[in-house]
């Protein structure tokens, strides 16, 4: 296998993909996480604030340390809540599988441990359809819902790799037996090349990027991030977690809670065709365009989406 030939491919996809304007901010706040006891497991957490719960979900390969920039502007007024996904950020790491299944059932337990009550969710990738999910199951909870490059329709389930564009290569190789292992466990292109350079006009400073590959400092800690590309939802497989999309979908376009979408310019997970879909059918949908950007808004438009988010929350 020519590990650097599929390095270059996967640099061309980010460079693809991916139209940045905003550096990350030069000084990030850092939080002391909590910890709760979730299956036998500890899950780490940072809660902020005090009053209405806002609970902010991060995605792959990142961890709450995303939402870092943002939380202020929240916790001012709110309860801010991100947790880490377990086998990931400061959470526990079990020898699992990583599967969907898994992460939904350790996050929605320890959503559940909370008691969350008038809550409001903000999530971004994985954490959008694991949020979704939660939402849609237990809707007496959930008030509201923000979310950005989320796994929304009609793109996502992904009817098949050709619709990921040029992303397609890289996919079909990580869900690849030894290929993927390779790539993201061994060589840690996930991290090192593509968030490090698919976020910002200039890359990712050393500082940011050490703290995001601090949660995994050997290959075998790195099995979430290659699960989680293995089970994005393609031509119907893996099918538990098409169908959860499809529901999740369904349940989005239809309830009443109040939503808004943040969402940049190209984009990755969320297009222009996807943007004008949730416009056109989606209820009690408001949409904020933040600039151009990629895939990690929240690196690129902190102090954009903490100004939109505090002003939504006090409309809703």
């Amino acid at each position: 296998m020519n590990v650097k030939a599929l390095l270059k491919g996967l640099l061309a996809t980010a460079a693809l993909l991916t139209l940045s304007v905003n550096a990350a901010p030069a000084a990030d706040k850092t939080f002391e996480k909590k910890y709760a006891q979730v299956m036998g497991q500890e899950m780490a957490y940072i809660d902020e604030g005090k009053g209405r719960p806002v609970v902010f979900l991060h995605g792959n390969p990142t961890s709450s340390y995303l939402w870092r920039n943002i939380i202020p502007y929240i916790a001012k007024d709110y309860r801010a809540i991100a947790p880490d996904l377990i086998g990931m950020g400061d959470s526990a790491k079990p020898k699992l599988k990583y599967t969907y299944r898994e992460q939904a059932n350790y996050l929605h337990a320890f959503l559940d441990k909370l008691d969350l009550k008038d809550a409001v969710l903000v999530v971004h990738d994985w954490g959008s359809a694991l949020g979704f999910h939660y939402a849609r199951t237990r809707s007496e909870r959930i008030s509201a819902i923000a979310f950005m490059e989320a796994t929304l329709p009609p793109f996502y389930p992904i009817p098949s790799l050709d619709a990921m564009g040029p992303s397609a290569e890289f996919l079909k190789n990580v869900r690849s037996p030894g290929i993927g292992e390779e790539m993201i466990m061994k060589q840690n292109i996930l991290i090192d090349q593509f968030l490090r350079t698919s976020t910002a006009k200039a890359p990712l400073n050393e500082q940011i990027m050490a703290e995001y590959n601090r949660y995994y400092p050997t290959a075998e800690s790195r099995r979430p991030v290659l699960q989680w590309l293995r089970e994005i939802p393609i031509n119907g497989e893996p099918a538990k977690v098409h169908n959860t999309g499809l529901k999740n979908n369904q349940w989005l376009v239809t309830t009443e809670i109040p939503k808004l979408l943040l969402y940049v310019t190209p984009g990755v997970l969320v297009n222009e065709t996807t943007v004008n879909y949730m416009r056109a059918n989606a209820k009690n949908l408001e949409v904020i365009p933040l600039g151009a950007g990629g895939h990690f808004v929240q690196e690129e438009y902190p102090d954009k989406i903490g100004r939109e988010l505090a002003a939504w929350l006090s409309r809703t």
